[in-house]
């Protein structure tokens, strides 16, 4: 169960299921990240001044690319990553998506500032690039959480150094480079990196980095939130997420559990998304624990590049152990296993842990894998209580047959987005998404928050004549 190795100067990538090589890079040392920065900073320039239009078609141009090699593509997400292949072909179309919304964004420069209150003075009022962002992206969606921020960043004008997670340097790095190349992005202007926790710090470091766009874990997010804030520079977190999908007494009871099950359990429940905790009505919490359980137990589990399976492997022997770990203390705690619960590497099943209370380890920490926990509740207003017991604050979903009653239940949950009608795992290039909590600092992808992430406002003001003063 190996997805990448390295020497002192290169980076294997291999497939999860049968180690096998499927490519490799240059690692880079702290003195590259510095480099690559000065690099990025040199052209940053040239291209915020490119118009608009020109920097929108390169943006364009590159989903373009990117579709037409969306077999090899889809490939790589599935050997590097352990996708299925659906869930690697639909990202391949949101990243796509992404880049189209970032041309939009270029093109439509946004809202128009209101005038000054001094009438004797002109004011010209822009968002104008940052300057270069440096994109730190994990290993679960690569292509569509690295092109979330460098596809808007772009083409906004910035320069962006992009740095991978090392398990995934070939779709969420390699493929970015030669993709933008061929759309005729002038050199410079993206700088790919590949390394650890120490590269990650040197780019963050790096003084001609103006912001930092990172998607991961809450604990790095702290740290690098940390040194952003001592050397004042602009940072976007998206986090985890410990996300509440609740279920009303009102609702089709198979139909909640079919899109639980699928909240849950797409791509092994590796989705800071993925619905953690069903909330269910105590009057139908033994019937939905019992049609959520049918639903997982029929997953398929194997080898998603060799057969027909709905659950692949798990990134790695680590997130293997820890996953089957947090689900043999939740049993101690006194959590019921209803089904799944027994890995055989690199594969862990698609899990049910019912009776779980809000007194339980894991109700409240995030379990990065294929684990649903289901929790009764009595009221809406229980419901309320328990969704926001929580640090976390990502995504909610609230499943009812009453869209009055849901959107009134959902407008009380603490979290940046939740859905009415459905299950947590939705993307949407063009709403805003983001978290608040332990989950992140707040939207900074998708919709406008895009474009007020990755510009900055400028204020020109002009007095004719010029303006005379006493002393």
């Amino acid at each position: 169960m190996t997805t990448s190795t390295r020497s002192a100067t290169r980076l294997v990538s291999r497939e999860i299921t049968t180690g096998e090589t499927l490519g490799e890079v240059e690692l880079s040392t702290p003195d590259a990240v510095a480099s690559a920065a000065r690099r990025a900073a040199h052209a940053a320039p040239g291209w915020a001044a490119t118009p608009a239009e020109e920097r929108a078609a390169v943006a364009d141009r590159a989903a373009g690319l990117l579709l037409e090699r969306v077999d090899e593509a889809q490939e790589l997400l599935v050997r590097e990553g352990g996708a299925i292949p659906g869930k690697a072909f639909f990202e391949v179309h949101l990243a796509a998506q992404e880049l189209r919304h970032g041309a939009r964004l270029a093109r439509d420069g946004g809202p128009a500032h209101p005038p000054g209150d001094d009438p004797g003075r002109t004011a010209h009022v822009t968002r104008v690039p940052l300057g270069v962002v440096g994109v730190i992206v994990p290993w679960n969606f690569p292509l569509l959480l690295g092109m979330r921020s460098v596809g808007p960043a772009l083409a906004l004008g910035n320069a962006v150094v992009l740095k991978p997670d090392p398990h995934t340097p070939l779709s969420g790095g390699r493929l970015f480079a030669e993709v933008f190349a061929q759309a005729g992005l002038p050199d410079g202007v993206l700088q790919v990196v590949h390394g650890d926790a120490e590269t990650g710090s040197a780019l963050v470091r790096a003084a001609q980095v103006d912001m930092v766009s990172f998607t991961g874990s809450t604990e790095v997010g702290r740290d690098i939130g940390a040194a952003c804030g001592r050397l004042l520079k602009r940072a976007v977190l998206e986090l985890g997420g410990q996300n509440a999908y609740v279920v009303l007494d009102d609702a089709d009871v198979e139909q909640a559990a079919a899109a639980g099950a699928w909240g849950s359990f797409l791509h092994q429940g590796q989705i800071c998304m993925s619905a953690r905790r069903h909330l269910v009505h105590r009057a139908i919490a033994e019937e939905y624990t019992r049609a959520l359980a049918r639903h997982a137990a029929a997953l398929r589990v194997g080898d998603p590049h060799r057969e027909d399976v709905q659950i692949g492997p798990v990134i790695d022997r680590g997130r293997l152990t820890a996953v089957a770990a947090a689900v043999e203390h939740a049993v101690a705690q006194g959590a019921l296993l209803v089904t799944g619960g027994r890995p055989r590497s690199p594969y862990y099943p698609p899990t049910v842990l019912a009776g779980v209370t809000e007194h339980m380890d894991v109700f409240h920490t995030e379990v990065f894998g294929p684990v649903a926990t289901v929790t009764p509740f009595t009221d809406d207003a229980d419901a309320v209580r328990l969704a926001n017991t929580s640090d976390h604050g990502l995504t909610a979903a609230v499943y009812t047959g009453d869209t009055a009653r849901g959107e009134r239940l959902a407008r009380q949950l603490r979290c940046g987005v939740t859905h009415v009608g459905d299950q947590t795992v939705v993307q949407d290039a063009g709403l805003p998404f983001g978290g608040v909590g332990a989950s992140g600092n707040g939207s900074g992808f998708g919709g406008q928050a895009a474009l007020e992430a990755f510009t900055r406002w400028r204020t020109l003001t002009t007095s004719a004549p010029p303006r005379t003063y006493p002393f």
